[in-house]
């Protein structure tokens, strides 16, 4: 045995390094998963209330976080459960749909992501300005708002040289007023798109920050209304709004070059190493090309549904877990600590950036139905 650790190497290491944090993911998924079953059978007297298991794993995630604490033992588990699982299981919610339907969901997100994308970016840079808000920290909540939250936030940071304290206020902001969003938006969009689960996950695609936000939001929702539809429709729209990424930082770059000098070593970040576009934006559209293949080709075929069936139930568990993650990720203290101006800043744009996304998806679902 003892040879064949030595052997394992550095992956043995890093295996048992990573097996505390998911282990605590999925105990915490598990009792949210469990709570969330109790509750909605009304339990011990408790009135029947049916909750999405990912509330209750937010929640909790939140809660151990701001009383107990996270162990450092942790850390590493956990941010490969908050990165690694929940982006596996965002890829994986493609194969709920087809190139058909997800360029029908398309035709009706990009509009509504489009205006929301120049809503962000306009209000951010205005905003910022009129609250005396550092000009690049201005510049980073407006694209992490805008397009996909922390990763445009990282990604952007480098290009336009913001500071390390930038960066980091700025990912805070996206994290607070993201998480506010994902608990909060699902009751909106249940009170307005009830009828409709395609507009009310064009909606939650659009109005909420970071994509596992909107992930989160979307498997409310849809645990919720009994509406699976709307977390295809979110990742749709979601993955519009990324994939904007690739023109602003080119763009963000060149206006850098025109406007500043060259930035000191300490002022800079070093340049990203990894495509601005997630590696998980194209995994997500592979499974959607593999789910209409496999329809196309294996359509009668019993063993072809248990697959995606099977691709459905691990997407969903991996988001679960991912998600009960990033509520343990999410620290009080922090967000205090930042200042007045910039969590005031983030909390107008990330407002008006759902107000337009109701106000536009909402016309078009009365408009079109």
């Amino acid at each position: 045995m003892r040879a064949l650790l030595t052997a394992l190497g550095p992956g043995w290491v890093s295996l048992r390094r990573l097996v505390p944090g998911v282990v605590v993911a999925i105990v915490l998924a598990v009792l949210a998963k469990t709570l969330s079953d109790s509750v909605a059978r009304g339990a011990v007297g408790l009135p029947k209330i049916p909750l999405s298991p990912v509330l209750y794993a937010v929640l909790l995630g939140m809660l151990w976080r701001n009383t107990l604490g996270v162990p450092a033992w942790t850390s590493e588990g956990l941010n490969w459960a908050m990165h690694r699982l929940l982006r596996t299981g965002i890829a994986m919610v493609g194969l709920r749909l087809t190139l058909a339907g997800a360029s029908a969901i398309a035709v009706t997100a990009l509009p509504v992501a489009l205006a929301c994308l120049a809503m962000a970016l306009a209000a951010g840079i205005v905003i910022s300005r009129v609250l005396a808000v550092p000009r690049r920290l201005g510049i980073l909540l407006a694209i992490g708002t805008a397009v996909c939250g922390c990763t445009a936030v990282v990604a952007m940071s480098p290009v336009i040289r913001a500071k390390h304290a930038e960066t980091a206020f700025a990912v805070t902001c996206v994290v607070l007023f993201g998480c506010i969003a994902m608990l909060l938006y699902p009751w909106v969009a249940g009170h307005f798109f009830g009828d409709s689960p395609i507009h009310a996950g064009v909606f939650l695609g659009t109005a909420i920050h970071d994509t596992s936000q909107v992930i989160g939001s979307a498997l409310i929702y849809s645990q919720q209304a009994g509406a699976a539809d709307a977390l295809s429709a979110a990742s749709v729209a979601k993955l519009l709004r990324n994939l904007s990424i690739v023109v602003l930082i080119p763009a963000a770059a060149w206006m850098v070059r025109k406007t500043e000098a060259a930035p000191s070593p300490e002022e800079s970040l070093p340049s990203p190493k990894s495509s601005a576009v997630p590696f998980f934006v194209f995994a997500f559209i592979l499974f959607v090309v593999a789910r209409t293949v496999g329809d196309s080709m294996f359509q009668a075929a019993p063993m072809w549904h248990a697959v995606v069936n099977a691709g459905q139930s691990a997407s969903e568990l991996f988001l679960v877990c991912g998600m009960t993650a990033v509520g343990l990720s999410v620290s009080f203290t922090d967000m205090w600590r930042i200042g007045w101006r910039p969590l005031v800043a983030g909390f107008l744009v990330a407002t008006l950036v759902g107000t337009c996304s109701l106000t536009l998806t909402l016309g078009i679902h009365r408009l079109f139905g």
